[in-house]
């Protein structure tokens, strides 16, 4: 071969490529980003419509209904989602994954504006915003305080420190929340509102007008321009009481007289706290091209420097660290390539009893490993969860290659030849067959790499890290270990010494190991003349294996993890105030904190309710795990009434629940009607657990109906009463104000509290009369009812949606969410009502949907490229038919380990299938050379498995050796990597057992029948048309390979035997 001969003749130029390649490959190293996910650019776009003062339903009526009709007509669009609340709508579009970001956005705009007529004026303008996942909350902060009070701090997070973290290097934007935030609150009196006869709309009128600064042009001089402005912005927060309202004659109203102003903060929405103590929390999002660990770190070090300069009592706390989190696992591979390579390199000195040996074969997994960095620098990758899971899975790989190499290149030197012509002969007659087994790993992966939207952008990074890997290894082994082989192998003799201690003990090893070889040949010989007896035992096997994993085995879309967090999430009645929220939510972290486990609790309290994270801590410091913690902690949330309490102990979901059905229609009750019918039936399923709604049960309103008759007469509008309820109950900002420090704050203006506390609020609230100078109560021109509305409405499609969910205990999330999803459509809908998948089960289906067409794609790849190794269609056939024995061990392995089918074990699937090629196209390619010098197959056959089981097992004990610490899954978020390596190891051992046998018996067999098929070809061809003949012996190969032949014949033969039976008792009668 090239690459082996060039090495061997040209040894330092080889060393010098070799040691720049490690150099680049170091290098490239150190510029790699580290991340938690891959850098994806997903085409989404989220819109966010305030419309301060309405009811969920008004918002869906006239401004979602409006506006979904024409984005829907924008080209690329995979879903619309969207959400009404109180005083705002929510929007979200996801596009296919070509779509152009740039230009959905401007489409977008270009749809509002359509319809922007139609839209209420009171709407504030839409904000457009890219969801980015680069660019996600890398760290939380929590400002905390026992001698401050809550203004305090948010003054301190607000004015202070969001300004310093802004300025970190790799910062893009710094989120406080559960701050208050300051604002100059001008609060109307009802009463002397009515005593001065004054509207509302005349005050916020009166305070627009008077309070504002605007360049009103310049003057132009000979020499010398001026420019002109009108300083009319108030100062002082005291000014504002002399702003005149009302002027009639002598009689003079002012801003003082009706309200009282007050520098103070706005009415909370929201708040978070920490340890029953009310905080500030900052999230820390990085750029998009920073690297995650290195932004971190700088964070970091900011956070202790600003605990020296706070007050006593004062901290900054470090709640969540994703640069740690991203360091962890980092660090996990890395303690796991570290103990898998020595696993890996103690399996090849047993086998090979040679130091020498050992070294020259241990040397390409750490010059393969580095030298791979080089890949994933040139295509853009960062260091991020599935880089890492593709070194991972690479651990026991890389070395394949050089062991095979290695291996041959040994038996030359013990049959006699010196080291250069061994190293030369051994490389050139085991190189095609390695090349093929690297190409058939590189075969299974690229279709993985280009699978379309969103999971081939995830999946890519992984898949071209294994792909390029390998063929690095596969390099490496054809230069590096035939030069080092040729010039620094094992001296002439060496295998015949006489050894002592550890390497007389393998000597004998090594020596049992030859003579189970050659017995390993007479069972080949066995295999051979039982060849239907070995395809029974495969098939009934696989079918076995099948009907466990049915019956006993899960699924899930990805693996439980300890994350060192549980959720709490808390859902007060949907009428309940920010204030008996925060009560409900505090009373579950106050239990949460009873546990010994709990490290602190962190609420972020809502009107809605809200949710608590409990800190658990690092898993390897405690014994019990997450979900055992969540069982008790159901357990505690249990004794609570008032609200509904759903503990979340897997967040990989992103902290939803696992099992999510939707269903749609067009009418909000007849829809809720259908699914509380559905949540019945839902809780009697078995593991079914924590079964909600995404919708809050119907919320108080009061409705006011307009006498309009009347209302008319006096003049009375109903935008005009629209606009003095919205002012009076929702607020409205009427300018700013600059505050002594400099800060522009807002001015807001509505009713004091006091008058904002029932209906006769409402009634007696004035309105103006119009043209007349006058106010009358609001009682006198409507009338105020008691009614239900909804706390919120969801449309998926431009239809209504309210999703079922459930958590899963006991059970698999797979198994639940199907069992949901059959009990579901066992329904009956009234037209224009449906149900679908939603949440994990829903990205579970389509995931595994794309990685199975890829995995498809990827055997009909392998398939080619062992044609042309083999220069046969036919024999890959019987490698191809050993691929689904590997099932067999990873369902054995997951159901012993108490594993589910996951994402992980998926991968593991996909990996299997080159690894079991790969040892089948090893043993048929020596067979298959001794085949074509003349041997009969069966002969060579068992001279190719005595000569090929020695690489076949040390490459599949490297490979478990490999995977074992991953499968033991040491260190924070082991977990996620386990069901892998947990696959890839069960899988391999039944796979190696069974190919052993099975791959010579099917090998065989399609090389019997494909002599039959041409020897009956040239029988018809001789008597009768070419053409027919071909047709015919071709429908009969692809009855053959369906099995419809075969099926045929056994039936037939039944039937005859049964016939013959038959007559045989009659003759005997």
């Amino acid at each position: 071969m090239f690459l082996s001969d060039f090495s061997i003749k040209r040894p330092v130029a080889t060393v010098v490529i070799i040691l720049g390649l490690m150099g680049l490959g170091l290098l490239a190293l150190t510029k790699l980003r580290v991340n938690e996910i891959p850098d994806v650019d997903q085409p989404v776009l989220a819109i966010e419509i305030p419309y301060p003062g309405a009811s969920p339903e008004t918002v869906e009526r006239e401004i979602i209904n409006r506006i979904e009709k024409p984005l829907q007509s924008i080209s690329g669009v995979y879903e619309i989602r969207s959400t009404a609340k109180d005083s705002s709508a929510a929007i979200v579009i996801v596009f296919t994954f070509r779509k152009n970001l740039v230009e959905a956005a401007d489409e977008v705009r270009g749809a509002i504006s359509t319809v922007r007529y139609k839209l209420p004026v009171e709407m504030r303008e839409p904000v457009i915003r890219r969801r980015d996942p680069g660019a996600y909350p890398i760290m939380d902060l929590a400002l905390s305080s026992t001698s401050q009070g809550h203004a305090e701090i948010s003054r301190l997070a607000e004015d202070v420190l969001a300004d310093k973290f802004r300025g970190v290097d790799g910062v893009s934007q710094v989120t406080v929340t559960g701050a208050l935030k300051r604002e100059l609150s001008v609060l109307l009196r009802a009463d002397r509102l009515r005593q001065y006869n004054v509207s509302v709309a005349e005050v916020v009128a009166a305070v627009r007008s008077q309070n504002t600064t605007a360049p009103v042009g310049r003057i132009v001089g000979p020499l010398h321009d001026q420019n002109i402005r009108l300083v009319g912005r108030i100062e002082a927060p005291a000014d504002f009481a002399q702003i005149i309202v009302r002027r009639s004659g002598d009689e003079v109203v002012r801003l003082g007289q009706l309200a009282g102003t007050a520098d103070g903060f706005a009415e909370l929405q929201s708040f978070s706290v920490r340890n029953a103590h009310p905080n500030v929390s900052l999230a820390v999002t990085k750029a998009r091209e920073a690297s995650t660990v290195s932004v971190a770190e700088r964070v970091r070090k900011l956070v202790a420097e600003v605990n020296t300069t706070l007050p006593p009592g004062t901290k900054l706390e470090i709640t969540r660290d994703g640069g740690l989190d991203a360091k962890a696992n980092l660090d996990n591979v890395i303690h796991a390539l570290t103990l898998g390579a020595a696993l890996t390199i103690f399996v090849v000195y047993v086998f090979l009893n040679s130091w020498r040996s050992t070294l020259i074969t241990a040397l390409s997994l750490p010059t393969s490993a580095i030298t791979a960095f080089i890949a994933v620098w040139l295509c853009g990758f960062t260091l991020n969860l599935m880089t890492l899971l593709g070194l991972s899975l690479a651990i026991g790989v890389l070395i394949d290659d050089a062991i095979v190499v290695r291996e041959n290149i040994v038996r030359h030197l013990e049959a006699g030849a010196d080291r250069i012509t061994a190293a030369s002969k051994g490389t050139a007659e085991i190189g095609l067959a390695v090349a093929a087994t690297t190409f058939s790993i590189v075969a299974i992966f690229i279709p993985v790499a280009f699978m379309p939207d969103v999971a081939g952008e995830w999946f890519r990074p992984f898949a071209l890290t294994v792909a390029c890997s390998v063929l690095v290894s596969l390099y490496i082994s054809f230069t590096l270990d035939p030069m080092l082989s040729a010039y620094w192998g094992d001296p002439a003799g060496h295998h015949g010494r006489e050894r002592k201690g550890l390497s007389h003990l393998l000597q004998r090893f090594n020596a049992w190991f030859d003579h189970q070889a050659d017995r390993y040949g007479s069972v080949i010989a066995w295999a051979l003349h039982h060849r239907r007896w070995m395809a029974l035992a495969a098939v009934g096997s696989l079918a076995g294996a099948i009907a466990l994993h049915h019956f006993f085995g899960g699924s899930s879309f990805l693996p439980k993890q300890d994350a060192g967090m549980v959720a709490i999430e808390v859902r007060t009645p949907s009428s309940a105030s920010l204030a008996y929220s925060r009560l409900k939510i505090e009373k579950a972290a106050e239990l949460a904190r009873t546990l010994p486990e709990t490290k602190a609790t962190n609420s972020l309290v809502n009107p809605g309710g809200g949710r608590v994270y409990v800190d658990l801590g690092k898993s390897t410091e405690r014994r019990r795990s997450a979900s055992e913690i969540a069982v008790e902690l159901r357990g505690l949330m249990a004794r609570l009434v008032g609200a509904e309490y759903v503990v979340l102990d897997d967040l990989n979901n992103g902290a939803r629940k696992p099992v999510q059905i939707q269903f749609y229609g067009l009418e909000a009750r007849k829809l809720l009607a259908i699914t509380n019918e559905y949540m019945d039936r839902l809780r009697k399923v078995p593991g079914a657990v924590d079964v909600g709604l995404s919708e809050q049960a119907p919320k108080e309103e009061l409705q006011i109906e307009l006498h309009r008759g009347l209302a008319s007469a006096l003049g009375i509008s109903v935008n005009d009463t629209a606009q003095a309820l919205r002012v009076a109950f929702a607020g409205v900002e009427v300018g700013d104000w600059v505050d002594p420090t400099g800060e522009a704050r807002d001015v807001a203006v509505r009713l004091h509290p006091d008058d904002r506390v029932d209906a006769g609020n409402i009634e007696r609230l004035p309105i103006a009369v119009g043209g007349a100078g006058m106010v009358v109560p609001l009682s006198q021109v409507a009338t105020v009812t008691m009614g239900e509305g909804p706390a919120q409405i969801q449309h998926l499609g431009g239809k209504r949606m309210i999703a079922v969910s459930a958590n899963a205990q006991g059970r698999s999330s797979g198994e639940v969410t199907a069992d949901a999803l059959k009990l579901a459509k066992q329904m009956e809908f009234p037209p224009g009502y449906g149900v679908e998948l939603g949440g994990a089960g829903k990205d579970q289906k389509e995931v595994f949907g794309a990685m199975t067409t890829a995995l498809v794609m990827g055997v009909l790849l392998m398939y080619l490229i062992l044609v042309v190794q083999f220069g046969s269609f036919t024999a890959p056939m019987a490698v191809m038919l050993s691929l689904p024995l590997s099932l067999i061990g990873v369902v054995l392995a997951l159901l012993v380990t108490g594993g589910t089918l996951n994402l992980m074990s998926f991968i593991g699937v996909i990996m299997l299938m080159g690894l079991v090629a790969k040892n089948a196209i090893l043993l048929l390619d020596a067979a298959r050379r001794r085949e074509a010098q003349g041997m009969d197959r069966e002969a060579a056959l068992m001279e190719a498995g005595r000569a090929r089981l020695r690489p076949i097992l040390m490459t599949t004990f490297a490979l478990i050796a490999g995977m074992v610490p991953v499968a033991v899954g040491l260190g924070e978020g082991g977990e996620f990597y386990r069901p892998l390596a947990i696959a890839i190891i069960g899988g391999t051992i039944t796979a190696t057992l069974l190919t052993l046998l099975v791959v010579p018996a099917f090998y065989d067999s399609i090389e019997i029948a494909r002599d039959r098929m041409f020897a009956k070809f040239r029988r018809r061809m001789a008597t009768g048309n070419p053409i027919v003949a071909f047709m015919q012996t071709a429908a009969e190969a692809v009855l053959a390979l369906t099995m419809v032949r075969g099926l045929y014949r056994a039936l037939t033969g039944a039937g005859q035997r049964s016939g013959q039976r038959s007559a045989q008792g009659q003759a005997a009668s």
